[in-house]
């Protein structure tokens, strides 16, 4: 079958790099706004409230993800990956608009949020459907480096734009990133369905014990967690302490992330996903302390390297042991649990260690992060159930089995 050939060949197929770069654009149109926090900071509002603001986007994502991602296993990604993206196209010139942090603004996040919550879940399973299918966590590290990438040059290019321009240009970049991903994923050929079979997540969630699911859950939301709080208090940390720009933290990070993925991304295929999940955590937990400590620009870049190091083993580790426990007939189902959840995290992660923050600091708000996940990743590591990689095959008889 054409599906069966495209899929046992090259990561590096016509269709698969198209689809590549459309989600790399759409990522850097999101990475865009890591910087927003300094747009609402000159209306001197709470941090809290800026941690809503700022969270609100990844609670929207959460609730619309789970629907979607099954669909997807129905109908294919891309058409829904277009309707995802017309809402941020749609969205993101009223950023113009905004004159303070008020409910305005607070709309237009929980918009884009839905709108990134679609696209992003679809044009993900759109890139996956075009890879190899043998090896997952690959296939899945790949993907990632296209955010990556664009998490390290978006607010780089932010921080130009702003300097620069002011935030006009910054929210009429987003628009051009945006437009350029619609036409990449108009222009991506998608695989027909009809070798996955009926999704069958109503039959597996009837199997699961119900405190599996909350073990399991756990982890990407408290991921989620500390992740935004690296990234969306950064910049305002690196302020509070005469660090005048935070751009390269995000440019070593990004380039620690993809390093480790082309060298080790597909290390839980071969080494079990549940070890390589707590060799991760345990990294960016020792991160997060790290940075609590920092008082120098060189300090920073050293920590964002470290951080990118734990980011890029813990994605495609954690993302394919959910799948890998659901099944592979509920892949897209499966990524969008992960992806909700960790906005899960993000959502409700943001807005709490604001609030830390405004009473105890930011660097206390950071230990308080790295314990968190932690614990999380203790309690996972004691209790969630193993997935058939668990089991460390070697290489040969690893290939044989397939990952699922």
């Amino acid at each position: 079958m054409p599906q069966e050939d495209a899929r046992a060949g090259s990561f590096w197929n016509r269709d698969f790099i198209v689809a590549l770069l459309g989600y790399f654009f759409l990522y850097m149109s999101i990475s865009l706004f890591f910087l927003l926090p300094l747009f609402f900071g000159q209306f001197n509002t709470s941090k809290g409230k800026v941690g809503l603001i700022m969270g609100i986007h990844s609670v929207m994502a959460i609730l619309v993800r789970p629907f979607f991602g099954g669909m997807i296993d129905v109908r294919g990604g891309k058409r829904i990956s277009l309707w995802g993206m017309g809402i941020l196209i749609a969205t993101t010139p009223l950023f113009h608009l905004v004159r303070d942090a008020g409910a305005f603004p607070l709309f237009l996040r929980a918009l884009s949020g839905v709108g990134w919550g679609i696209s992003m879940t679809a044009t993900i399973s759109v890139c996956s459907d075009l890879s190899p299918a043998e090896s997952l966590a690959k296939s899945m590290g790949i993907i990632g480096i296209a955010g990556l990438v664009a998490n390290a040059l978006g607010p780089l290019a932010a921080e130009e734009l702003i300097h620069r321009f002011g935030y006009g240009a910054l929210f009429n970049a987003v628009l051009l990133f945006l437009a350029a991903s619609l036409a990449c994923i108009l222009f991506t050929r998608e695989m027909p369905r009809t070798d996955r079979g009926k999704p069958s997540e109503q039959r597996f969630l009837r199997t699961v014990p119900v405190w599996a699911l909350l073990i399991i859950s756990a982890m990407p939301v408290f991921h989620g967690a500390v992740r935004g709080t690296m990234i969306y208090f950064i910049a305002l940390f690196g302020k509070s302490i005469d660090i005048g720009r935070v751009g390269p933290f995000f440019v070593v990070f990004s380039l620690a992330a993809i390093l480790t993925r082309f060298g080790l991304g597909d290390l839980s295929d071969r080494r079990g996903r549940k070890r390589i999940i707590f060799l991760s955590a345990v990294i960016i937990s020792f991160n997060l302390f790290a940075i609590s400590q920092v008082r120098t620009f060189g300090m920073l870049v050293v920590t964002g390297f470290i951080g990118g190091l734990g980011q890029g083993l813990i994605f495609p580790a954690l993302s394919t042991y959910i799948v890998d426990f659901m099944g592979r007939e509920n892949k897209g189902l499966a990524i969008s649990l992960y992806l909700s959840l960790f906005d899960v995290g993000m959502g409700l992660g943001s807005p709490f260690f604001g609030w830390i923050s405004d009473r105890l600091g930011y660097r206390k708000m950071y230990m308080a992060a790295g314990l968190f996940l932690l614990v999380s990743t203790l309690i996972f590591m004691a209790r969630a159930p193993r997935t058939e990689t668990d089991c460390a095959p070697g290489p040969r008889e690893h290939r044989k089995r397939g990952t699922s």
